[in-house]
């Protein structure tokens, strides 16, 4: 039941996000969706988290993409492999969530945010001819600004999921050694 909320969750924060305006200090874009996600890796097994860096991944993908000059700029699936990794790393952080350790994952989040966004960035310039990579202080506030703006929503986030998941009943996925410690 959980798992089936996430995934509403993904996609209810993804069109949100689509609304949300820019962080006028930097122009970021503030981004719920990758919280989420990295909130449902944090919450179920490795398998649960690569079915959620698909969908994730697809559903950033179609809303990104672009068409330029009869070519897509940014193809649909490259950030399903971006989303695995992070998912990947905050699984290895699930020790410490299970001890109601919530820093770590506030900070990662707004790290992740950064690098998914400079991974899209970079992706772009890839497909643009000629190849150039221009990081102008636009570019790094958008980047960074991602970050930290993630990193400020990222604990309401985190609350509010994991309030849903305690009314519910959800059991956060624990492997067998962790049970017996």
């Amino acid at each position: 039941m959980f798992f089936l909320i996430i995934v509403a969750a993904l996609f209810l924060s993804m069109v949100v996000q689509h609304f949300l305006g820019a962080v006028p200090p930097w122009e970021a874009r503030v981004f719920i969706m990758p919280i989420v996600f990295l909130y449902g890796a944090l919450s179920f097994s490795t398998g649960g988290m690569l079915f959620l860096a698909f969908v994730g991944g697809v559903m950033w993908d179609l809303l990104h993409s672009q068409w330029i000059e009869d070519t897509v700029e940014l193809g649909v699936g490259w950030s399903v492999i971006v989303y695995a990794v992070l998912g990947a790393l905050m699984s290895g952080l699930r020790p410490l969530f299970i001890r109601k350790r919530w820093e770590v994952h506030c900070l990662f989040s707004g790290f992740a945010t950064a690098v998914l966004v400079a991974a899209e960035y970079l992706m772009i310039s890839l497909r643009r001819e000629p190849l150039r990579f221009e990081f102008s202080p636009l570019i790094w506030g958008r980047i960074f600004g991602a970050g930290v703006v993630a990193l400020a929503v990222s604990p309401l986030i985190f609350f509010v999921l994991s309030y849903i998941a305690r009314l519910i009943g959800h059991q956060h996925y624990r492997p067998e050694r962790e049970v017996e410690e």
